[in-house]
């Protein structure tokens, strides 16, 4: 679910490293919210990153 539909950008791992240097695994997720959206078809409800929505790769549509 924490992808986007426009540049699949998801899930990252990697590990967390704490001070003693304890060693542990770690997941980043992307900031992904459920918009409506404008496509040719019609409107959609999709997952988009906000960096895409901020960009304007993405036009909302209105709600009515």
């Amino acid at each position: 679910m924490a992808k986007c539909a426009i540049c699949d950008k998801g899930v990252q791992f990697g590990i967390k490293v704490s001070h003693s240097h304890r060693r542990s695994n770690k997941m980043w997720k992307p900031n992904v919210k459920k918009v409506n959206i404008q496509t040719g078809a019609g409107n959609k409800r999709v997952y988009v990153c906000t960096s895409c929505l901020r960009s304007g790769k993405v036009t909302r549509a209105e709600v009515k």
